[in-house]
């Protein structure tokens, strides 16, 4: 808070309270989703008011990612349309959390001048005083701290039907493209009854799905009490209220027969899983460090398939790491065209200063993989495409989200397979189960009636 006098008629001052007004902008993945709302939840607390305005913020603060380069570069960027608020306002604070921060650390000073603080995921909890310093002088405060979960804080959600959940932080795998482990921290989890209250508390304030979250998701362990992945799904379940259940993103070596099973035997459970492959070459996926090869991968798919009939699984893949020939993008490429994505999330290899494939350079010229990434967008889309058609006629159960953004006077909503379903309004409002039947299909989107 700031406290500001106001001189009445005579000579008596009023001091009255204003509060301090925070712009938050998030990039990247859930997980940074997930610390907007726990820094919102935070700084609130704390007297702070979210303006969706930057122009009338006392403090702009931007949530960052640091998989990509392209991610830190577009951070820049923004932080630099800024100039001319902080020539009018020399007191706005402002800051870079997130991946970026700890990735970076005092270069983000050099590189952006405009920046007054630079906070990593692991000092949320301190922003507060940390803004209040950084009023005076640039600050940095990126340390990890192998024991914060943030268990004790209270996120603040927007309203709606969905809430992410993150039962754990940090990785322990150390994938070689990748620099989680050293910008998040070693992996450490929430305990099993942190979790179950607040899922408790989402089922009491009538969220309706909830999504779990972790770097290696399914590698969950409540140690202090015995727990695994699989108590954790099977006992979330019997929360009343809640009525679908999602995770990501999981490792495919952390997956075992139980969670298999307990997601085939619960109804809760959405039947839907996200099975990161990021390449189809066992020697792309031993230099990767991803532990598991493609023989040992595709039995798993295959597991879930059996298990699961009508499961949709989507996947990860980078073309273009530094050890991918033409032969091993072709094998990728072809176990797409065979195993048949529901879709995929598909990126151009970034090398990241701190991962161990940093040291191997980036031999292959950018115009080649692009041309890779893109043959493999265009058969995905064409995959997709084809089995959304499939869907064309059937019927499927829709959570309602909102209004749609394409089609005035439509809504749209998530299925059991986590499908975008578009239909006519018709006096359904948001939070409502709807039965659609599905009249036509892109490669994005289902459109129906509701029956």
């Amino acid at each position: 808070m700031i406290w500001n006098p106001v001189t009445p008629a005579g000579s008596l001052y009023i001091w009255i309270r204003v509060a301090k007004k925070l712009f938050l902008e998030s990039y990247g993945c859930q997980m940074n989703e997930a610390d907007s709302e726990v820094i919102l939840g935070v700084l609130t607390k704390n007297g702070y008011e979210l303006t969706d305005s930057v122009s009338s913020a006392d403090v702009i603060l931007f949530n960052t990612c640091a998989v990509r380069e392209h991610a830190e570069t577009r951070i820049y960027g923004r932080v630099s349309q800024l100039s001319p608020l902080k020539n009018k306002n020399p007191e706005l604070v402002i800051g870079i959390c997130g991946c970026m921060s700890t990735h970076l650390k005092e270069k983000i000073l050099d590189e952006a001048p405009l920046v007054d603080l630079v906070v990593g995921p692991d000092s949320y909890r301190r922003l507060p005083e940390l803004i209040e310093k950084a009023v005076s002088e640039p600050f940095v405060d990126v340390r990890l701290d192998k024991y914060e979960t943030y268990a004790d804080l209270e996120p603040k959600r927007e309203s709606g039907v969905r809430a992410w959940v993150s039962i754990m932080r940090g990785c322990d795998k150390f994938c070689t493209f990748c620099i989680v482990p050293y910008v998040r921290g070693r992996e450490r989890c929430l305990t099993l009854p942190q979790v179950l209250s607040q899922v408790q508390e989402l089922a009491d304030e009538d969220y309706k799905e909830i999504v779990f979250l972790g770097q290696t998701v399914n590698s969950y362990r409540d140690k202090e009490n015995g727990f695994d992945f699989v108590d954790l799904l099977e006992k979330t379940s019997q929360i009343e209220g809640i009525v679908r259940i999602r995770f990501t993103s999981p490792h495919p070596i952390d997956f075992d027969d139980k969670t298999i099973e307990v997601m085939k035997n619960n109804s809760k459970i959405c039947p839907q899983v996200h099975l990161p492959l990021q390449s189809a070459s066992d020697s792309v996926l031993d230099k990767m460090k991803r532990r598991y090869n493609l023989s040992y991968y595709d039995e798993l798919l295959r597991k879930f398939r059996e298990a699961i009939p009508g499961i949709a699984i989507t996947t990860d893949i980078i073309v273009g790491f530094p050890t991918e020939t033409e032969e091993d993008f072709l094998k990728t490429f072809d176990y797409m065209q065979k195993v048949k994505y529901d879709s995929a999330f598909m990126f151009i290899y970034s090398p990241r200063p701190g991962a161990k494939a940093f040291n191997w350079g980036d031999p292959i010229p950018h115009a080649e993989k692009v041309k890779r990434l893109e043959s493999l967008i265009k058969l995905q889309e064409k995959i997709t495409l084809e089995i959304h058609r499939k869907e064309i006629g059937k019927k499927t159960l829709v959570l309602t989200e909102g209004q749609a953004k394409k089609e005035k006077g439509h809504l749209f909503g998530k299925n059991p397979q986590y499908k975008t379903v578009v239909f006519p309004q018709d006096g359904i409002k948001a939070g409502e189960f709807v039965t659609v039947s599905i009249k036509q299909a892109t490669p994005h989107t289902l459109l129906g009636v509701v029956e």
